[in-house]
């Protein structure tokens, strides 16, 4: 188990490959923690150095209670990374991890060789939405508002023909902190990225599910068309966790794009 303190936490991460090899940084999303990448890690290129790490409030990451910020998010994923002695890493993001992705590529530059955001966007949601889960989280716990959440995280079909492992997914859900939940949400709520995310200037891969309820694909493409070069790349069948549901095609996509940037 490797433990780092980074901007006053505890945080929990996997150092995994080629030590000496390019790196590639797993960001995860919102109510899961760094096994979300468990099945496309195998897949990746030979030679790379692959970190995974439990976001602030994830995992076994500390979980501080209060509201959280997007810049915390973003300074804790630069800290890991200096924590490392690491720079021109490839950030690949999912869901909220990848908002830190575009924070990160938009503050701190020096760091980041290319980004791969993973149904995500500049903006998820709206404020109203995110208070009134934070409302549901606070008066039943995260259990009350996990179906309606996972139905946007799988397809109809992972969850008919994948049940066992669907189950393993809902605990992964509920048994997040409830604080670390709360203050991921409330960083969500008052992050609008579309401008500086507009203005991003390097190699940038963008993914997307067709079955994504939490972030649709047109949204996903909206995104890719303001980032200037980017590539889209929809997987059909795929809710909104595709590195679960399509792992092969996740690890590909990855792969490929870190060929085309130089990283391998």
């Amino acid at each position: 188990m490797k433990m780092a303190e980074i901007n006053g936490l505890t945080v929990h991460y996997t150092d995994e490959g080629a030590a000496d090899g390019p790196a590639v940084v797993f960001a995860n999303s919102l109510g899961t923690d760094l096994r979300v990448w468990d099945a496309v890690v195998p897949l990746l290129p030979r030679g790379l150095r692959v970190i995974r790490y439990d976001k602030r409030g994830h995992g076994l990451t500390d979980a501080p209670n209060g509201d959280y910020y997007m810049g915390d998010l973003v300074a804790d994923a630069a800290g890991l990374i200096g924590h490392l002695g690491l720079r021109d890493v490839l950030f690949v993001g999912l869901s909220i991890g990848g908002v830190i992705a575009q924070g990160l590529a938009a503050e701190r530059p020096d760091l980041v060789r290319g980004i791969v955001l993973s149904n995500t966007a500049p903006k998820i949601g709206t404020d109203t939405m995110w208070k009134e889960r934070i409302a549901t989280i606070r008066a039943g716990g995260i259990a009350a508002l996990a179906d309606p959440v996972l139905e946007r995280w799988f397809s109809k079909k992972f969850r008919a023909e994948r049940a066992t492992e669907f189950a393993g997914w809902r605990h992964m859900l509920t048994r997040t902190p409830a604080g670390g939940y709360i203050g991921c949400c409330a960083a969500l709520a008052e992050t609008d990225l579309r401008d500086s995310t507009a203005g991003l200037r390097l190699p940038a891969l963008v993914i997307a599910g067709s079955e994504d309820g939490s972030t649709p694909p047109d949204l996903v493409r909206e995104m890719a068309e303001s980032i200037e070069g980017a590539r889209f790349e929809l997987i059909r069948g795929a809710g909104h966790i595709p590195c679960v549901e399509a792992p092969e095609t996740v690890a590909r996509l990855i792969g490929d794009f870190a060929k085309e940037i130089g990283l391998v």
